[in-house]
This record gives structure tokens, sequence and C-alpha cells, in this order.
């Protein structure tokens, strides 16, 4: 998502890098694991190969020291019980000073690392302190590393790229893959199935959010004559179809022929999204209030009745809105409370 991300809306940055910075229900076509990745649980021993924007990636043996960069990717092995011996500072929704988001923390400590590893990477690669914790692989599924960071890279360790296109690898694809470099694909894919089975459970006891038409945006309190729109290939936009959302119409529309993971529109045109009926966007009652009285933007629907479900711009639950292994149990719950008290607003 890159993604990241942003200070204003994932510092507006991270939301649009992971700006310009995530199923069962998506609507958008990915390439299946088959595709990507090739694992010793399928051939019965190494190497396993992994097919990615850059080419490909050789795991010659089991990986023992792993190393995570970028956005949510360090999540992984921490589901799965593996400490990384080193991952990127998060640099969004970060209130402890601790550099890393609670869930990740909180794992850390659960398996025994009081003191971790933590790159200080986020005006860019820190390549000698990623040298320095001697990895043997480098898990960047989701991020937005380019050609040049990834060779450099390399030079280091193999590094899980993303399949196809920076900050747009959906939660499964971004388990999968890494478990994949692990050499734990098995494990991943156990994963996703516990946590979609989770996602049922928890949307069960919100029937009310089922079928909305919703859509993830991106204001700027200062300026409302622009606003964004996160297309179904952002991970922040696919959650909500796993949370049963619908894609509205309008955004399907307009998300048509572009590698883009988010989409700039003016308030000018703000008539075209008459159907979406949901909109999830960061910010807080002030932002509402100014969105309300705005000419423009004050005329959709979704806007008027105020069936806009906000998330506090720098907190945690606004940094999960871009769901990982860890954040999806931890955050669950406080964001479809959030939504579906949004949707009851739906006439």
């Amino acid at each position: 998502m890159n993604y990241p991300k942003f200070k204003f809306i994932f510092t507006l940055l991270f939301v649009l890098s992971i700006v310009l910075t995530g199923c069962g229900s998506k609507q958008t076509t990915v390439p299946s694991l088959e595709e990507n990745t090739q694992s010793s649980e399928s051939t019965g021993d190494y190497p396993i190969v992994i097919q990615h924007a850059f080419g490909e990636t050789i795991i010659e043996s089991k990986p023992e020291r792993v190393a995570a960069i970028a956005w949510g990717n360090q999540d992984l092995p921490l589901a799965l019980g593996v400490v990384p011996v080193g991952v990127s500072q998060a640099n969004y929704g970060v209130l402890d000073g601790s550099g890393l988001l609670p869930w990740t923390l909180a794992k850390f400590k659960e398996l025994g690392e009081e003191e971790p590893i933590i790159f200080n990477d986020t005006d860019g690669l820190n390549y000698e302190a990623i040298s320095d914790v001697q990895p043997d692989v480098i898990l960047a599924a989701y991020s937005g590393i380019t050609q040049e960071e990834y060779d450099l890279l390399s030079q280091i360790a193999p590094v899980v790229a993303y399949p196809e296109f920076p900050w747009q690898t959906y939660w499964r694809e971004q388990i999968t893959v890494n478990a994949t470099g692990m050499g734990m694909q098995s494990e991943g894919e156990a994963l996703v199935e516990e946590l979609e089975a989770l996602i049922e459970e928890k949307v069960s006891g919100h029937p009310g959010i089922k079928g909305k038409k919703a859509a993830f945006f991106a204001f700027t309190p200062s300026d409302l004559g622009k606003f964004y729109i996160y297309h179904p290939n952002d991970p922040r936009a696919a959650y909500l179809l796993d949370l049963g959302m619908e894609l509205p119409d309008s955004i399907a529309k307009l998300a048509q022929d572009t590698n883009s993971f988010y989409l700039e529109l003016s308030s000018e045109n703000v008539d075209l999204l008459q159907d979406v009926e949901v909109i999830i966007a960061y910010g807080n009652d002030e932002l509402l209030k100014a969105l309300q009285a705005d000419p423009l933007l004050g005329s959709l629907p979704a806007i008027k009745r105020g069936s806009v479900a906000l998330i506090e711009d720098g907190t945690p639950l606004a940094a999960s809105a871009t769901p990982s292994a860890l954040s999806i149990p931890a955050t669950i719950d406080e964001y479809l409370t959030i939504i579906g008290e949004a949707a009851d607003k739906v006439e």
C-alpha cells in the first residue's frame, strides 16, 4: 500500500506512496501463489524459486536468519513463531516511541525478544544496518523497493520482492509469498485459513455491513478541492471486500486500465460517486464537519448523511487499515465497530 507510508494519511506520502504510502472477495486478478513460487513443500527439497517483479529469487536452503523491511512484512515471521534478526522501523501509527506497532512489539516480547533490532530506514533503506544482522533472506513482499534497491539488497541476501506492482500485495499474498521465502509455505497457507475463519466469525457479528458499497478515501482538510480514492488493487480497499462490503460500480469503472493503486479526483467530479454508500477515511469528527460544510463534497449522499467511518489519523488503528498477519486479529473488532456505525446510517 507505500504506502510507506504517510504522516497525514499514512503521511499522505505513504498514503500516496503507499500514495502516489489490503481476498476471498477480491474483484481484481492477481497471480496465484503457484505462478509466483515453488517451495520445498511441493518439490520435497531446495532450492525454492520465487518469481517476482524483478525476476526470480532462489532460496538454496532453509533460512535461519530472517530480516524484514518496509511495511508489515515483519509480522509474518512473528506470527509463525520466528523472531526476525532485524526489521524496518514503523513510520506511521506508533504512539509510544518504540518504532514498532503495538501488535508487532507485543509479539516480539511474547517470543522472548525484549530488544529487537530496528532499522532506522524511514528516510531510505539502511543497507549497512541490514547487512550487519547477516540475514539469510530479506522479506519485502509488501514494499515499494525499486530495481536499484532490489539489486543492492540482493548483494546482502536473497530478497523476497512483491509479485508485480509496488504496494499492491494483498495480505494473503504477503503471507504466502513471505512464508515461502522462509521455507514455510504450508505454515503460511494455514495461517491464511485461520485469519479467513477469524474474519468470517467477526463479520457475522456486524450484519449491517454486508453488501454495503464502500470505498477508502483520503482527504486533506486544508485542501478539499481534491481527494484520493484507493483502487481495489490496494490492500486497504481490498480488505473492505473481505469484510463483506462491495466495490461501488463507479470506483470499478474509474479503476479500469490502470496499474496505480489510487485515484486523484477533483471535488468538482464528486457527482461520479453517487453510488458510494459508506466512506472509510483517515480523520475525525472535525474532518466530517468540514466535508459536510463543503459545497461540493457535502452534496455526496454518504457525506451528507454521515455514513463515513473515520479512523483517527496517526493511530495504530489507522496503520492497521493496511492489514498484516498480526494487525488483523489485533484490530478487527474496533475496525468493524467503526464501519458498522457508519453502515447503520445508510437508508
